[in-house]
């Protein structure tokens, strides 16, 4: 049994199948942004690297940031995995949740951003959710549920517990180079890994060697 995204669509295209036109200009986009920055990434040349008329992009896009922003939850939910009901979803879920955030510090698009134009992040971190947080929180209530059910996870409301496990993995990413003289890469991993696993232990709990 598995614990599946909760998005209708698979973000990136399925092995064997062409990939859609929006895959296509997003695919663009993530080159110009790469090659450009986004400040310099412009519709006119995403359509010209996608191969594709400038109405096909427009007829989609109102400007390169709502490219970026799909852009951006394609990326990040193509890395968050799914889990088994039939092994612990405590352990799976803390495994996720390094999974992911690793990858999100090092993946190239999002340094490239942060580096660059990090008051793209703004409104996702002081004023509202964005879809790929969203996609995040669904994803680890459900895996919460899975875990209180199966006694591995502690009590409460699974969708606080989740939005509050995004805030610890997310406040990790989004400050790692801040850190990074007082806390390297493996240490603040670690120490991200400490505390999720603590948290979503289940109340009961007593910490053993092995939870760490």
């Amino acid at each position: 049994m598995s614990i599946r995204n909760p998005l209708s669509r698979d973000p990136l295209p399925r092995e064997g199948s062409p990939p859609s036109v929006e895959d296509v200009i997003l695919d663009a986009a993530r080159s110009c942004i790469l090659d450009f920055g986004l400040r310099r990434t412009t519709l006119a040349e995403v359509a010209r690297r996608a191969g594709v008329s400038r109405p096909t992009v427009y007829r989609r896009w109102a400007d390169t940031r709502a490219v970026v922003a799909d852009l951006m939850t394609r990326e990040i939910t193509a890395v968050i995995p799914t889990f088994s009901a039939e092994e612990s979803i405590h352990r799976q879920l803390v495994d996720a949740v390094i999974h992911v955030s690793t990858n999100v510090r090092e993946h190239s698009l999002f340094v490239k951003i942060l580096h660059s134009d990090r008051e793209l992040f703004t409104p996702y971190i002081l004023e509202r959710l964005g879809t790929s947080q969203k996609a995040i929180i669904d994803q680890v209530a459900l895996a919460v549920s899975a875990g209180q059910q199966q006694g591995s996870i502690r009590s409460g409301d699974s969708r606080h517990i989740a939005v509050m496990v995004l805030l610890m993995a997310q406040s990790a990413v989004q400050s790692a180079a801040m850190v990074a003289k007082e806390l390297p890469g493996q240490s603040l991993t670690q120490q991200v890994r400490n505390a999720i696993g603590a948290y979503l232990a289940p109340d009961n709990h007593t910490p053993t060697r092995g939870d760490r």
